[in-house]
């Protein structure tokens, strides 16, 4: 007579299998940690994971031993971050978990061919699509001109929050530079707290404290804010002063990208604004 293991216990071995396979392949330097002398173990280490995950080291070796023992989403969302897991591997994780997604309609951050020609059609008037980390995926030609030559930097600079600390034009062209660096830093560190084992957050962290003061300083104050639309003045190097209002629509939950608008709040701005875009048609004028 052969003997048939319960479905439970071969979901937690399989689940126990596919974690400790997608740990195998992912190296240190791939999230940012020292690879070290003594390493016989393939790709991360349990604790590794442990701490990028932020759970306790003996939870996590259960969890790859098949214990049977519960698994929140919350946990699982952080596993699947911090192993850099795509959208495939991560239904698949908590598919053998027995968990619900939360973030399973969450909309893929590229951006198409349809938002880039919405974006397009909204010039003059400057826009762009943001993630909560402040990536700028797609911009329109105003956006790209409207406080710094967009096209002029590497895609992994166009982020908002590093432009604010580290981009000498960028901070030109704000009215108040400090109260806005204040408060994109307090509006960072809210949306963080859904993504504190995601590498890529964690990278742009150390990049900005590695390069700023003024933003190692505003860091430690732990502020946060939540995300709102709100008037803003902005000097253009091309045009002169701007009067906007800045506005966030999302393109899906809250915590997902944005559509983040500029619409004039006067007629001189909406004719400046026509005018940075004549300029940015015949590049060589600009």
């Amino acid at each position: 007579m052969t003997t048939v293991a319960p479905e439970s216990d071969v979901r937690r071995h399989e689940l126990a299998d596919f974690l400790r396979s997608r740990r195998e392949r992912i190296t240190p330097e791939q999230v940012g940690l020292p690879r070290g002398r003594r390493r016989r173990t393939p790709g991360l280490r349990r604790e590794e994971v442990a701490q990028l995950s932020a759970v306790g080291v003996t939870w996590y070796t259960w969890l790859e031993q098949a214990r049977e023992i519960q698994v929140s989403a919350q946990v699982l969302d952080a596993l699947a971050r911090a192993l850099q897991m795509d959208s495939s591997e991560r239904a698949h994780l908590f598919a053998l978990a027995g968990g619900t997604d939360p973030a399973a309609h969450t909309p893929c951050s590229s951006v198409t061919p349809a938002v880039q020609a919405m974006l397009d059609q909204l010039a003059p008037f400057p826009a762009c699509v943001q993630n909560s980390r402040y990536d700028i995926l797609a911009y329109n030609a105003t956006y790209g001109r409207l406080l710094c030559d967009l096209d002029a930097l590497a895609p992994e600079d166009r982020n908002c929050l590093w432009l604010s600390f580290t981009n000498a034009g960028w901070r030109a062209a704000v009215a108040d530079p400090e109260e806005l660096m204040r408060t994109m830093v307090a509006k960072f560190r809210a949306s963080m707290a859904e993504y504190l084992a995601d590498p890529a957050w964690k990278h742009l962290v150390a990049r900005l404290e590695a390069e700023s003061a003024e933003f190692r300083e505003l860091w430690a104050r732990h502020e946060v804010v939540g995300q709102g639309s709100r008037a803003k003045y902005i000097r253009n190097a091309h045009v002169g002063l701007l009067h906007l209002e800045h506005t966030n629509m999302w393109l899906g939950p809250a915590a997902g990208p944005r559509l983040v608008t500029y619409v004039p709040l006067d007629e001189e701005t909406r004719q400046r604004l026509e005018q940075l875009q004549t300029l940015v048609d015949e590049p060589a004028l600009v």
